[in-house]
């Protein structure tokens, strides 16, 4: 395997083919802060073969630890306050953290006054807001394709294809 990996490098180079245009991935974990499960729904269906999240270089993972991302649905209650920011000083730096949802941004919010603690940006500092009850999962992939960016690689790098 490690052969033909190598043979593919050598003749990307020798056909002097583009690098990829996406040379990052994106770890996301995704915290429900107290939504109605609408964006939850779009969410699942970006792993779906029909969207195939994967194939972008994006993936959902279990522990903050891993993510790249924080991505947090509905607006935050008084019961997901606190481990909402558990989980976010978990998060290694650089720490970005992604609104999903009307609910998550403070507008249309599902709940009363008393268990809502507001929204997202209130209690984190967000970096990406997705508008929509729910965003569709076409306007979810392409805002957090927005956060990866290309990666330059120098002609002489061993890494480039």
């Amino acid at each position: 395997m490690l052969t033909l990996l190598r043979d593919l490098r050598r003749l990307r180079r020798h056909l002097d083919l583009a690098p990829p245009e996406r040379a990052a991935s994106l770890a996301i974990r995704h915290v429900d802060a107290g939504s109605c499960n609408g964006c939850q729904h779009e969410l699942t269906l970006l792993s779906s073969p029909y969207y195939d999240l994967q194939r972008f270089g994006l993936g959902i993972v279990a522990s903050p630890r891993h993510a790249d991302v924080l991505l947090v649905t509905g607006a935050v209650t008084s019961r997901m306050h606190e481990p909402l920011l558990v989980a976010y000083a978990a998060m290694p730096e650089p720490r970005r953290v992604a609104a999903l949802g009307d609910c998550a941004l403070g507008c249309n919010v599902l709940g009363t006054a008393d268990t809502i603690v507001g929204p997202v940006d209130t209690i984190l500092p967000v970096d990406l807001r997705i508008p929509g009850c729910p965003p569709t999962p076409e306007v979810i992939a392409h805002a957090l394709l927005g956060l990866i960016s290309p990666l330059p690689v120098a002609a002489d790098d061993p890494r480039r294809p």
